[in-house]
């Protein structure tokens, strides 16, 4: 049974990545898929210019909002990535994955698009999603990345601190993989923010 815990805890925070090389002088917004119905969803962004920050659908009437900023760094960790697509997506309050169709592909509701700016900051207005009901599952963001010349690729799910399913257990196997993206929250006035910055591969 322990076995079976660590499985789902581990299957809820891993992503996986393919890298090329770099193409410094492409643009992002250059190289979006035409193949709508299989590309990522991290290309079904509407905005002609992304910007620094996106709010999440819903995001008013959420009781607990978070607002979550950070910075995406290139590969040696200290110069600030710009220009930089972030995408995230993730269940409802409840743990569960509110759908939409749309041309006849299926896409979850609650999700959103940030670019970098010039110092690689990027800002989201979402809400902490819940557990999925009658389940140990962890809360979770599920978030992609794209710069340019590379293809996009899922980064680590992002838990929560003070989540009561993040045990001593999952943390220790967490550590042992080298995963390190637990949101720590604080509550400011009528939302709760959080920090996490980005080092590209």
């Amino acid at each position: 049974m322990k076995k079976l815990f660590f499985i789902s805890c581990l299957i809820t925070v891993f992503g996986f990545s393919d890298s090329l090389k770099a193409q410094d002088s492409a643009d992002v917004l250059e190289e979006i898929p035409f193949d709508y119905l299989t590309r990522s969803p991290l290309y079904d962004f509407t905005e002609k210019n992304l910007n620094a920050t996106d709010t999440i659908p819903g995001f008013e009437t959420q009781e607990n909002k978070l607002k979550l900023t950070g910075t995406i760094y290139l590969s040696d960790g200290v110069t600030p990535a710009k220009g930089v697509i972030l995408f995230i997506e993730q269940p409802n309050e409840d743990g569960e994955y509110d759908l939409q169709f749309e041309n006849n592909k299926r896409f979850v509701t609650h999700r959103a698009w940030v670019k970098t700016n010039e110092q690689g900051q990027y800002t989201f207005y979402t809400f902490i999603p819940g557990s999925y009901r009658h389940s140990k599952e962890l809360r979770h963001i599920h978030p992609v990345v794209k710069e340019a010349g590379k293809p996009e690729y899922k980064l680590n799910s992002l838990m929560f601190e003070d989540d009561p399913f993040l045990t001593k257990a999952c943390r220790k196997k967490l550590k042992k993989k080298g995963i390190d993206s637990i949101l720590t929250t604080l509550k400011k006035e009528d939302m709760y923010v959080a920090n996490y910055n980005i080092v590209l591969k």
